[in-house]
Formats: structure tokens, sequence, C-alpha cells
């Protein structure tokens, strides 16, 4: 049985993820604003991939601080197959 559960994470991780997240918001808009000014692609495209790749370390941040409490049920035991699901969720 899988229950919903907080993700715990130290505040100093919390504050350094949410960080991260805002500079992935930030590259997104930039990117938007390349596309509205018809700039050269493979500049667009470099952005996105920074974009795509803070994204995911965010992801891996978020997972390696507060996995374990995320998936445990009431028992404290943690399904195997959701911890395989959500860790190649990332991939």
């Amino acid at each position: 049985m899988t229950t919903t559960a907080t993700i715990e994470i130290a505040e100093e991780q919390r504050t350094a993820i949410i960080r991260r997240l805002r500079r992935v918001e930030g590259q997104v808009a930039g990117v938007i604003r390349m596309l509205e000014d018809s700039r050269d692609c493979r500049d667009v495209v470099t952005q996105v991939a920074a974009a795509s790749k803070a994204l995911d370390r965010a992801g891996f941040a978020i997972v390696a601080s507060g996995l374990r409490n995320c998936l445990e049920d009431a028992e404290g035991a943690v399904d195997p197959a959701e911890l395989e699901r959500l860790f190649l969720s990332l991939a």
C-alpha cells in the first residue's frame, strides 16, 4: 500500500534546490525570449540543454535528499518497484 508523504529535506539543501529551480525558471524564460526574437537555432538549443541539465540536477538533488521519506509507508517499508520507477522517471 502506497501512502503520500511530504519530502523531508534539510533547510540548507531545500534552499539550494529552490535556488537551482529559480535559475531553471530564468533559463526557460530566456529560451522563450530567444524564440520570440528568432535567435539562432544553435543558441536556443544550447540554452534548452542547459535548462534541461539544471532541472535534472534539481530532480536528483530532491531524490538524494528525500526519497526514503517520500516512499516510506506507515510501517517504514519502501516499495522497491516504486523506488525504481521514480529513479527511472529522471532518466
